[in-house]
């Protein structure tokens, strides 16, 4: 497994590889790697010849008085993890050498970044977009994985493929959970044995969603109540939004008639967690 931190020699080394005929797979993280992590790996091993994944907590996509200064880091775990499924190339570079003095260019897809998260983290989208657009074009893959549990994100990056005509294949996998329910998230770190149990209502909201659809129930606006219920039965839990979207423009549903996603943001003491469910009605 090679270790890299130079934006140059990650180029070079993704350039012979592509002229040597290999398939780039590439799954971009923030470290602090858990099995949802590997899970996506596992499927960058299946997709491509040669599996690079990043480790680079992105500053951009913090906003102020959120966690980047406390944000999990652990290297030497990561590299051991990522060698066991398989990894073949860590890219981790430095904030200095992603954003060097006088930095100054960002790229924000606009529509499907304004609701969900994008209505309480107004930059997160255009830091997220704009490390993934570098990350792109300093590892060249040709297959890129996303976790669904990031579904905004997922969306994001597929809108700005294909506005910016990247040539690179995206693929989303399943939100990886614990035995319990709870959405693998680096974040679970911080929830202390309370607050840790009172996150399982995110989950079970959510099923209670999907319960509601298949007896019927098609308002949005009803299923939304229903699962606010649950949640606000929580007194340690802070609900930020509870929508129900069409699941490839994100906007907000009147009527769960087409395939959607019921998604969750809440504060769960001070820790911010999303989850969600995507919603198939039988017509």
């Amino acid at each position: 497994m090679r270790f890299i931190t130079s934006i140059k020699k990650m180029q070079e080394l993704s350039e012979r590889l592509r002229k040597e005929g290999k398939v780039i797979s590439f799954v971009p993280t923030m470290g602090y790697l858990h099995h949802g992590h590997l899970s996506l790996m596992e499927e960058g091993k299946k997709r491509g010849d040669v599996l690079v994944i990043s480790i680079f907590v992105n500053p951009t996509q913090f906003g102020m008085g959120e966690d980047y200064a406390v944000y999990p880091r652990d290297l030497e775990r990561d590299k051991r993890l990522a060698e066991s499924v398989g990894v073949d190339i860590i890219f981790a570079p430095t904030e200095a050498e992603m954003y060097p003095k006088a930095y100054q260019t960002f790229v924000q897809v606009e529509e499907v970044t304004k609701n969900l998260c994008g209505v309480s983290r107004p930059t997160h989208f255009r830091g997220v977009t704009t490390v993934v657009a570098k990350l792109f074009n300093i590892v060249k893959p040709q297959v890129a994985i996303f976790g669904e549990k990031d579904f905004q994100q997922l969306v994001t990056i597929r809108q700005m493929v294909r506005d910016l005509n990247y040539e690179i294949e995206i693929v989303g996998m399943p939100t990886y959970r614990e035995d319990d329910g709870l959405a693998m998230s680096s974040r679970n770190t911080y929830l202390n044995p309370e607050e840790r149990k009172a996150a399982l209502s995110l989950y079970r909201s959510l099923k209670r969603a999907s319960e509601l659809l298949n007896l019927g129930e098609k308002r949005a606006e009803r299923i939304i109540q229903e699962v606010s219920k649950i949640m606000e039965a929580e007194e340690l839990i802070k609900v930020d939004y509870i929508k129900i979207c069409d699941s490839e423009n994100l906007k907000d549903l009147i009527t769960v008639d087409r395939e959607a996603i019921v998604a969750i943001a809440a504060k769960v003491g001070k820790t911010r967690l999303i989850d969600n469910l995507v919603l198939k009605p039988s017509h």
